[in-house]
């Protein structure tokens, strides 16, 4: 799944508008305006389509995580890493974190869109790479999350200036 199409389903399913998806990339580091949201919103063959890149989806991941949860103030000695190259499992984890979801509460909304898993199989997607019991995240199962997501009514974030 190509990140222009996550983030028009993200938009759909978190009702936000261009300026709302602008200024969360605004939290998380990134620079987009809203003329450039909806470039980035537009399907492929469309005229003014703009590619959706790691760091503008990273950036909006992150700044959902901070309009809904705050900033979090680094630990002492810890250097700021970033990662740049995003996965299913990584932005499965950011959602997790941005909509504070328990597994239970994953699992239901997976079930609306009627994937049944069981918790081992939920966790394994939240292990380390190189864990034994690790599961890739496949682009099927991140569909059926954000569809879950969808019939299920969440608020939208609230930006904060």
């Amino acid at each position: 799944m190509t990140y222009n199409d996550l983030l028009r389903r993200l938009r759909y399913a978190l009702k936000l508008n261009g300026e709302s998806i602008a200024g969360l990339c605004a939290l998380g580091g990134g620079d987009l305006s809203p003329m450039d949201v909806l470039k980035l919103l537009k399907k492929e063959g469309e005229a003014g389509f703009m590619v959706c890149g790691d760091h503008v989806m990273a950036a909006f991941l992150d700044g959902l995580i901070i309009s809904r949860r705050g900033v979090r103030e680094p630990k002492p000695g810890s250097g700021k890493s970033r990662a740049t190259t995003l996965n299913n499992n990584m932005i499965l984890r950011k959602l997790r974190i941005a909509l504070e979801l328990n597994e239970e509460e994953m699992l239901a909304l997976l079930a609306k869109a009627g994937v049944q898993l069981s918790k081992p199989e939920l966790s394994a997607m939240f292990r380390a790479k190189g864990q034994k019991n690790y599961t890739l995240c496949g682009d099927q199962f991140l569909r059926n999350f954000i569809r879950g997501l969808t019939l299920e009514v969440v608020s939208p974030p609230k930006i904060i200036t």
